[in-house]
């Protein structure tokens, strides 16, 4: 039987940011900070560490609630970390949102193509990155229903 994770449930899981730039890991999780964002948040800072929590998450850790993931990333790209995520029978349900300054069309294809849940360029100004770190936490924090 499948069950809705309640809203207590969702903001005790953390929020996985994969990101290898530190200007965009401060500048994120400041504007979660700014949006007193409930959900702690977690950092992988390139792919193979975001591979690496998978088998954390296996051995009995607490998978995220929303992975926010960048797709140029050193040793592992952003897509393959996709690829990984959307292939596991219980991890390919926890939300994906592809949070990248990358406009490419091929990029938005091929995140789609592997199953992300959302696409979203990386505004430049911090107030514009604010406000989009405020629509993603009201979004798929407080409003969108997962299973359990």
């Amino acid at each position: 039987m499948t069950t809705a994770i309640n809203r207590q449930q969702a903001s005790e899981l953390p929020i996985l940011l994969v990101e290898d730039n530190p200007v965009d890991i401060d500048l994120t999780c400041r504007a979660f900070a700014r949006n007193r964002l409930a959900n702690p948040i977690s950092i992988a800072r390139d792919g193979e560490e975001a591979l690496d929590l998978m088998q954390r998450w296996e051995e009995g850790e607490a998978p995220p609630s929303l992975i926010l993931l960048d797709i140029k990333l050193p040793r592992v790209d952003g897509l393959e970390v996709l690829r990984h995520l959307k292939a596991h029978p219980v991890f390919r349900r926890i939300p994906v949102v592809v949070l990248t300054s990358s406009s490419e069309d091929r990029d938005l294809l091929d995140a789609y193509a592997l199953g992300v849940n959302s696409f979203i360029v990386k505004p430049v100004n911090f107030d514009l990155f604010v406000e989009t770190a405020s629509q993603i936490e009201r979004y798929w924090c407080e409003l969108n229903q997962r299973p359990s």
